[in-house]
């Protein structure tokens, strides 16, 4: 797969993945939405912290909010350099075409996830209890690297209780499945599947 085929597949992704988060964030209040299936509703949600919610000052707590959040984004942009460089690497290698897209597809993914953390903070105000404004006079809700990466795909397609011979969770109620997640973040986890199963295929001389 060729450079250009490779950068054509990361611009659509990040096209599709911004195109919705905008429409999100300027057409719905913080978590409002509406349901698609039974199974699939769009809720617009926004997260501030790695995966699942999880912010590094949850973890650490001698470290503020803020300085997590900074930690955060500058960790991601370093990181998608060397993902870029992998991908170049890869094709100017000669590499399995599956190994180019899974890259593309992670690499794809996670810019779409800065461009949130470094500018969504400046372009957007806030959305609680009102729809956002691109561009708002009064300023965006927060400042250059602290954005919050916008989430709208929420897929609950089973609710129940845990049984209440379970240990600790019995009896409690829970949703399968629970995560509200967006276009990028699909990417990612669909390069990183194709890297897992079908690892000797793309790791393989070709």
């Amino acid at each position: 797969m060729s450079l250009k085929k490779s950068s054509l597949l990361i611009v659509l992704i990040l096209v599709i993945d911004q195109v919705s988060k905008v429409y999100v964030k300027t057409h719905f209040a913080l978590n409002d939405g509406f349901v698609v299936f039974d199974w699939f509703k769009i809720l617009f949600v926004e997260n501030d912290g790695m995966a699942w919610g999880t912010k590094i000052s949850d973890l650490i707590p001698i470290i503020t909010d803020q300085s997590a959040k900074l930690f955060l984004t500058l960790f991601r942009i370093v990181a998608v350099f060397g993902i870029g460089i992998w991908l170049v690497n890869s094709i100017k290698n000669g590499k399995t075409r599956l190994l180019v897209i899974a890259i593309s597809l992670i690499l794809a993914g996670a810019l779409g996830n800065i461009i949130d953390s470094v500018f969504y903070g400046i372009i957007f105000n806030d959305s609680h209890g009102q729809i956002a404004t691109f561009l708002p006079e009064g300023g965006g809700y927060s400042s250059l690297f602290h954005g919050k990466v916008v989430d709208m795909l929420y897929f609950p397609i089973w609710k129940g209780a845990f049984p209440y011979w379970m240990p600790f969770v019995g009896g409690e109620m829970f949703t399968f499945f629970n995560p509200v997640f967006n276009i990028a973040d699909m990417a990612i986890s669909t390069g990183i599947g194709m890297l897992i199963f079908f690892n000797k295929a793309a790791f393989r001389e070709s």
